[in-house]
């Protein structure tokens, strides 16, 4: 297929949403691998870990865990969908900044586990804050 063939194609479609995917490394890896494909497969453009910064083979500093947890609010800026694997209902502490950052500026989550503890405890702080304003 040609450039022009594709750019023609491509003129056709709807503009695809895109999707960031956030979780815990540890316990969603999964998941992440999971998602990606489904995601991609569903016409969706797919901002996901770039790097698994508590793999120990990396040797990822302090400094750059913190940068990469600063990346991750970008693409969730950039994104129209967040999608939170909370398996087993877990959500770490950057998972639980990433959720509370969405629902700040009002993007759209959907939840592996829609019964997870997380939502309320997220908007009773949201409540709280806002309050104190």
């Amino acid at each position: 297929m040609t450039l022009e063939e594709l750019l023609a194609r491509k003129a056709q479609m709807p503009i695809p949403r895109t999707v960031v995917h956030c979780g815990s490394t540890r316990r969603a890896m999964d998941a992440f691998i999971k998602w990606r494909l489904k995601d991609t497969l569903a016409g969706m453009k797919v901002l996901t870990i770039g790097a698994d910064k508590n793999d120990e083979k990396l040797v990822i500093s302090e400094e750059q865990a913190i940068n990469l947890d600063c990346l991750h609010l970008f693409k969730i800026d950039d994104a129209d969908l967040v999608r939170v694997f909370n398996v087993g209902g877990y959500i770490g502490p950057s998972t639980f900044r990433e959720v509370q950052y969405a629902i700040q500026v009002g993007k759209e989550i959907w939840w592996l586990e829609p019964d997870s503890w997380i939502l309320s405890e997220v908007r009773e702080e949201e409540k709280i804050r806002n309050e104190t304003r």
